[in-house]
């Protein structure tokens, strides 16, 4: 029997969702916090304070999604993308319900609490404020924030999630 067909009891369950729960809004709350620091920060230095030679903390506002895909349209983008995003956080709530083990419910926890902290952005400026700007020889990554970092942490455990507790049913 292996860990993803074990019975899983109620008490566990509902233990797996205050943890997803409790990462979810631990999230939020870093996140916004981090924005609010770093928004003051970074405006009083004219939008750019360089922290190492591939560091640097920016003020970018993203309009649209991921690399600032769709960013011209401004209204889509502050209602849509939020009506889409509390869509999916609360589908991955509903999939937090059965999760089975931490490592998925620390995932979900992630990706909720990073979608919403985004949300709230879009709902407040309508963009999301990206601080974190990486960069090597001339090539900037795109601008990021502790909400995207806790998105792209979160979908790579679900997907490490998938490799490790994903057994082969046909066997």
């Amino acid at each position: 029997m292996t860990r993803t067909d074990m019975p899983e009891t109620a008490a566990g369950s509902r233990s797996l969702v205050g943890l997803g729960l409790v990462i979810c809004g631990v999230t939020i709350i870093l996140d916004q916090i981090s924005k609010w620091v770093f928004l003051d920060i970074v405006q009083s230095a004219n939008g750019t304070i360089e922290v190492t030679g591939f560091f640097n903390l920016v003020m970018v506002w993203n309009r649209g999604v991921s690399f600032g895909m769709f960013s011209d349209h401004a209204e889509l983008g502050r209602w849509g993308l939020s009506g889409l995003a509390l869509a999916i956080t609360i589908g991955l709530f509903f999939w937090l319900r059965k999760v089975g083990h931490w490592m998925l419910a620390m995932a979900l926890g992630l990706v909720m609490g990073g979608a919403v902290g985004n949300v709230i952005d879009r709902v407040r400026f309508g963009a999301v404020f990206d601080f974190l700007d990486l960069h090597a020889a001339g090539y900037h990554w795109p601008a990021f924030n502790v909400a995207d970092s806790a998105i792209v942490v979160g979908v790579g455990l679900i997907l490490l999630d998938g490799l490790l507790n994903n057994t082969d049913k046909a066997a």
